[in-house]
């Protein structure tokens, strides 16, 4: 059964801007559908208990071949 490579997602890289995302999303033919944060954590320790901290944030796009 042949693998469907009509979809790719596509992150923003560290030093990138969104627009520079999606363009070279379009350089490779592509379309964004779908547009996804998700967090980054940390696991810290306080008062003896861990904790999970966020720290950051990744903004994925899904996206379909045009």
């Amino acid at each position: 059964m042949p693998k469907n490579n009509n979809k790719k997602r596509f992150e923003v890289q560290e030093h990138e801007t969104i627009g520079q995302c999606l363009d070279r999303m379009k350089k490779e033919g592509y379309f964004p559908v779908r547009r996804a944060e998700e967090p980054i954590f940390r696991e810290e320790t306080k008062n003896g208990e861990k904790v999970m901290e966020p720290v950051s944030k990744r903004i994925v796009f899904h996206a379909v071949k045009e």
